[in-house]
């Protein structure tokens, strides 16, 4: 059960969907869509682009906010949207990815932001492999996003943290994505955008509040969770932690239903995020208890590798 992740793995669902195998799905936009404060026109950003020289990013952006000013480097501008993007991030984990390990850069960001009111630091429970020390946006960071257009406008942005359990869980989602993305890249694609399962509850449960009751809802559920790409299992509808929608070397859109599972997660519930076709994540501390589960009620999956 113990898989290195690869991209390969997933190349072979791209061309079949049988069984429970799903295609890709979505949500995802490296895209840092670069503006100033007057608003001019945005270029993407690759996924993880602009890492390798983030030594040399000295150069400053003046942004407009709510009746003040924010003069930001581009660094500081890609923290505030992953932070956007995922809610919740660890802060080493954003120093490795985020500032390809450099620790002192990334805090001096953090300060920089953190004086501004831009980010806050907060401090969470968790396993003591697990950084607690975790980052998240303000309002009037979230509010600067919006008003200088640093994402694309189908990327959803948040601020503040959720549940302190749910919190915990989420965190995951910036590494786990991180480690999917750069294999993206690596094979040809570009992440166009992540969609976190917040959004996806919501437009799903929009859709399901509007199935019309002269309809068998058997049918009409199968109906709209195939508009959202997504499966009735057991008569529900699973949502994956992330979708990521990528165009492949081809350019065709892809999508990606990605799972972070741990040892709370019960049988039938693992089960059917198996059967749903979502691609497994697990942190090592957890393959062990996943593995017995896994074999004892007979769920076909594999789990990756966290």
């Amino acid at each position: 059960m113990d898989h290195p992740y690869s991209i390969s793995d997933f190349a072979f669902s791209f061309r079949r969907r049988e069984g429970t195998t799903r295609d890709l799905i979505e949500r995802s936009s490296d895209s840092l869509d670069r503006g100033s404060s007057h608003g001019r026109p945005h270029r993407d950003r690759e996924p993880n682009s602009g890492q390798s020289d983030r030594r040399s990013d000295r150069s400053r952006t003046v942004y407009r906010g709510r009746n003040r000013e924010y003069s930001l480097r581009d660094s500081e501008v890609r923290t505030l949207t992953d932070l956007g993007k995922f809610r919740v991030v660890p802060a080493d984990d954003l120093a490795r990815f985020g500032y390809d390990g450099d620790v002192s850069r990334m805090e001096s960001d953090v300060r920089n932001l953190a004086r501004h009111g831009l980010v806050e630091q907060k401090t969470i429970e968790g396993h003591s492999s697990f950084a607690t020390k975790v980052l998240t946006l303000t309002k009037d960071g979230h509010w600067l996003l919006e008003r200088a257009q640093l994402v694309s406008h189908r990327q959803a942005t948040y601020h503040g943290l959720v549940k302190p359990k749910e919190a915990r869980h989420d965190a995951d989602l910036y590494r786990l994505y991180q480690q999917v993305a750069r294999d993206i890249a690596d094979s040809g694609g570009k992440v166009r955008r992540v969609v976190l399962d917040f959004e996806l509850k919501k437009d799903l449960y929009q859709a399901l509040s509007r199935m019309r009751p002269d309809k068998d809802p058997r049918y009409e559920r199968i109906f709209i969770a195939n508009k959202f790409d997504l499966k009735v299992v057991n008569g529900k509808i699973p949502i994956p932690d992330l979708r990521i929608e990528y165009e492949d070397d081809c350019r065709e859109i892809r999508r990606l239903d990605l799972e972070v599972a741990t040892r709370d997660y019960r049988p039938q519930g693992l089960g059917e995020k198996a059967k749903a076709g979502f691609h497994l994540f697990a942190r090592q501390q957890d393959h062990a208890k996943l593995r017995r589960v896994l074999d004892t009620h007979e769920i076909t999956a594999r789990i990756f590798a966290l």
